[in-house]
């Protein structure tokens, strides 16, 4: 009974959140109805304790995170910086190759601290003028910025500061650089056989005649975003021109710079930690600098970058500053909290009798603490429909087991880091995914029409992960 209760539990805040309903009212809901039908006196305290203490302690950690990463993203489009980027892109890879250079462009943003949500935004208006230009079936877009953005440069490649990536450094006390080849071999993996299966997707729908708009060759456009991007004229030649769109890196080029000199010198900074006993205020405690030099890392990195984004286009940035900001904020306080709220939810559903049944069943079928992780992991993404979520209800409940596991089998945290970040984006992505809603909602898509091809990217993120577990346990390699 206790495993069909956090079975319902779990059913029902997937089928609301699938409805399109806020999980910032009905994780605690679902989470309070498992109590109340576990042992209805427990309810209070558990909302109080255990529901809201992991909801408030997510957002404390990671909220600094989402909000820069918004701003930074926000900035990105409204500096021009996102447009030359794309313009760079498309000259280098060619217009016919519509589907490698959305995904390119998604990556760049992606692993440079574009916020997940905003890079869709932020791309759509490209992919679609190219996909016309290239009269590619409209319904391939989603897919392939999914691929872009949703997969690798989330929580594969070794220094995205994405927050998928900087969650398990407070667990293991690794950084965002951790497994660095096995990142690298993960990426390839769904690099490789994500823009194969597009492209096979791509020729056969050009075999049966079928065009942006359908097989009829005319439609109307119904996307949220604009799509008013001029791609059609001739590239640049002026040196100045050219130097500019350049010049549109050097803020996510910065990011990734500047996170690796944090990372090293913020420990050099504070080589004793900090204890604010020293200054008299013994109640805040000391801060153990293992757990927040990845996060701490993250925000100085973004900062500098939306520092270097104002400067790329002053003007251009200040006409519309207060909109964007108050836009970007907003995002990011939704995501935050919806993210901190399912956070909450694991939190309560992981203290219930029945997830222990749950727990101990995946542990006794995998004693391999990576391939234990990895399933955990990814199961419970893919239940709550969200990464950092999933990743958070594993390593709350499972996290000193596993710190235990790795130890005793003699493996390094910084491979179980990669793992369990690689799992969160695997089945995460089922169609009751906030980043899926809002990525069908920008095209103007529904499920229906383009779900089939996120969900290939999901399975390849999911092999991936066990992929790069065989290459571990083959070659020692990390």
């Amino acid at each position: 009974m206790d495993l069909v209760i956090i079975i319902l539990a779990l059913g029902l805040l997937m089928l609301i959140a699938y409805r399109g309903f806020s999980v910032i009212l009905f994780a605690p809901l679902c989470a309070l109805l498992a109590v109340i039908l576990t042992e209805p006196s427990y309810a209070l305290p558990f909302f109080s304790n255990i529901f809201m203490e992991k909801m408030v302690g997510f957002i404390k950690n990671y909220f600094p995170v989402f909000l820069l990463g918004a701003v930074f993203g926000k900035l990105v489009e409204m500096s021009g910086i996102a447009e030359s980027i794309a313009k760079i892109i498309i000259n280098l890879v060619g217009r016919k190759r519509a589907i490698l250079a959305i995904v390119l462009m998604c990556a760049i943003l992606t692993y440079s601290g574009v916020s997940l949500f905003v890079v869709a935004f932020a791309v759509y208006p490209f992919a679609a003028n190219l996909f016309r230009e290239a009269n590619i079936p409209k319904r391939l877009i989603p897919g392939t910025i999914a691929l872009g953005a949703l997969s690798f440069t989330m929580d594969a490649m070794p220094g995205t500061p994405q927050i998928q990536n900087v969650i398990p450094t407070s667990f293991f006390k690794t950084d965002i650089y951790a497994a660095p080849i096995l990142g690298i071999i993960g990426s390839l993996f769904v690099l490789c056989l994500g823009l194969l299966y597009l492209e096979r997707r791509r020729k056969k729908a050009q075999m049966a005649g079928e065009g942006y708009f359908g097989f009829n060759g005319a439609g109307e456009e119904t996307a949220v975003a604009a799509e008013t991007v001029n791609m059609s004229a001739a590239p640049s030649t002026n040196s100045a021109s050219i130097g500019r769109q350049v010049l549109a890196f050097v803020p996510l080029i910065l990011v990734g710079v500047a996170n690796k000199f944090f990372t090293i010198s913020i420990p050099k900074w504070y080589p004793e930690g900090f204890d604010f006993s020293k200054l008299g205020l013994e109640a805040f405690g000391k801060v153990d600098l293992a757990t927040v030099t990845g996060i701490w890392s993250v925000e100085l990195a973004l900062v500098l970058g939306i520092l270097t984004a104002l400067a790329y286009d002053w003007k251009r940035v200040t006409s519309g500053f207060q909109q964007g900001i108050n836009a970007s904020i907003g995002g990011a306080l939704l995501a935050a909290m919806n993210t901190g709220s399912e956070y909450g939810f694991g939190g309560v559903i992981a203290s219930l009798p029945g997830f222990v049944t749950v727990r101990d069943s995946i542990s006794h079928t995998f004693t391999n603490p990576l391939i234990n992780g990895a399933v955990t992991t990814n199961v419970l993404a893919g239940i709550t429909g969200s990464a950092s979520g999933g990743m958070g209800i594993a390593l709350s409940a499972m996290g000193d087991k596993y710190i235990q596991a790795i130890t005793q089998y003699n493996i390094p945290p910084e491979v179980m880091h990669r793992v369990v970040a690689m799992a969160s984006g695997g089945m995460d992505s089922l169609p009751h995914n906030g980043a899926v809603i809002t990525l069908l909602a920008v095209t103007g898509l529904t499920h229906k029409q383009a779900y089939g091809d996120i969900f290939a990217v999901t399975i390849f993120k999911t092999l991936a992960c066990f992929f790069v577990i065989l290459v571990y346990s083959l070659t020692g390699l990390v």
